[in-house]
């Protein structure tokens, strides 16, 4: 699923150790802290499906297009200048929850709340990305946007994992 040209020794055994954990980790806190568990080793480091792997390969593959970037996206588009896919206006529904999932976590002491909320958002993004062309969109203002919406799935995939002690890293 990912590839280790160009990388070195060094840098190769730290995404390493930064998957293994986040899977182990992911695993352990996507479950209510209230069931029982049992660990699958083999399942926690799928890059399919609820896993911890999986959600860090969405948040590369989201860098990897955000270095793609060749124009200004610190520019404020109005209302008007912009029209929303129906992938765009969900995922954006997505990110609006955090703060809410945030404060439902802490109160009901379940960091499974955010580690499932981060994977329903990642769901969200990937339908978003095989719907919408992000770099390749027809205006200026649609790149934009898609890329300033790309930016933010990834900040707030990076938040929630810092949450749950979870790290990211910037290529796979």
């Amino acid at each position: 699923m990912y590839k280790r040209q160009g990388y070195t020794e060094a840098e190769k055994q730290d995404i390493y150790r930064i998957i293994g954990l986040g899977a182990l980790k992911y695993f352990i806190l996507k479950v209510d802290p209230k069931k029982r568990i049992l660990f699958d080793q083999k399942e926690s480091v799928d890059f399919q499906g609820n896993t911890g792997p999986f959600i860090q390969y969405t948040y590369a593959r989201i860098q990897a297009i955000l270095r793609k970037v060749d124009f200004d996206t610190n520019v404020t588009l109005s209302e008007a200048e912009t029209s929303l896919h129906d992938k765009e206006k969900e995922l954006i529904k997505q990110l609006e929850i955090f703060p809410d999932v945030i404060q439902q976590a802490a109160s009901n002491h379940s960091p499974a709340l955010v580690a499932n909320y981060t994977y329903d958002l990642v769901k969200e993004f990937n339908s978003f990305y095989q719907n919408v062309s992000i770099l390749g969109a027809d205006k200026y203002n649609e790149k934009v946007f898609r890329v300033q919406l790309a930016q933010s799935v990834a900040n707030t995939i990076k938040n929630a994992f810092a949450l749950l002690g979870i790290e990211v890293p910037e290529r796979m």
